[in-house]
């Protein structure tokens, strides 16, 4: 029997969360809005406040995506500025997973946790380093689409 339409259990506005806002997040915001447009409101938040990664923004442009206006901001900041009301937040890091944890206990959102590693931590040439960051932006294209992907109707 096949299930319900994905298009009905839908979230309305998705966070993504990582350490420090300046690579997973940032990279995984500006995948999901390149696939729903203005359908549903994306944000990105982080645990601590770091600088846009410079590789984050080149493997991105790669793909014909711009993130390089990203402000990384933290939860704390995002809850002044425009409250947490996201259906789904979608952690990407242990620390951000239980901050959003800790920080939700009293709303009805959904967090999902995607093990996704720090591009960061690779050494390297340039290209070794590009290839870190291409392999998390990949990861998380694969992952969003199998998430967030449209029910499949008919013989398609």
């Amino acid at each position: 029997m096949a299930s319900p339409t994905r298009a009905a259990t839908q979230p309305l506005a998705v966070l993504f969360a990582c350490g420090l806002n300046s690579v997973r997040s940032p990279i995984a915001a500006g995948l999901f809005a390149q696939m729903f447009g203005r359908t549903i409101y994306v944000g990105s938040a982080g645990v601590r406040k770091g600088e846009l990664d410079p590789f984050a923004v080149a493997v991105m442009a790669e793909i014909g995506i711009d993130i390089s206006r990203h402000k990384p901001i933290t939860f704390e900041e995002l809850d002044d500025l425009a409250g947490l009301n996201f259906d789904l937040i979608i952690t990407l890091s242990p620390e951000a997973h239980h901050r959003a944890l800790e920080i939700t206990r009293t709303s009805a959102a959904d967090i999902e946790y995607w093990p996704t590693p720090d591009p960061t931590d690779t050494e390297g040439s340039r290209e070794q380093r590009l290839d870190a960051y291409r392999a998390v932006r990949d990861q998380l294209l694969a992952r969003l689409r199998e998430r967030f992907a449209a029910p499949r109707r008919g013989n398609e």
